[in-house]
């Protein structure tokens, strides 16, 4: 490296996905799994809106809380703080029960 140039090369050469080793963060199996459930999340909260704002609310809503509830699931089994454990446990029993109304809320709409 001669130059400011190939130095900066370098520093951006760690968000090439491509090329595996070089992503830099945390390559723990939580990091992997949380990643993997925000993706997910966000691939289905983008949605085409309806212009009925409360089936968008609920369309957006579902994978919002999926996601949220993958994330709990995922502290669970990896995480180790006992009131983490509590808080994702409260939010597995109430986000699925949300999750269940909204369902059932577009079923009795027709949507």
């Amino acid at each position: 490296m001669n130059n400011m140039q190939d130095m900066q090369h370098m520093h951006d050469m760690g968000s090439m996905k491509g090329m595996p080793g070089m992503m830099g963060g945390d390559h723990s199996e939580s990091s992997k799994a949380f990643s993997d459930a925000m993706t997910k999340m966000h691939e289905k909260m983008s949605m085409q809106m309806t212009g009925d704002a409360d089936v968008d609310f609920v369309k957006g809503m579902i994978p919002h809380h999926e996601g949220a509830v993958d994330m709990a699931k995922i502290e669970l089994q990896c995480g180790k703080d006992p009131e983490l454990h509590k808080l994702a446990e409260g939010i597995v029993k109430a986000q699925e029960s949300e999750i269940a109304f909204m369902k059932s809320w577009l079923e009795k709409h027709g949507k």
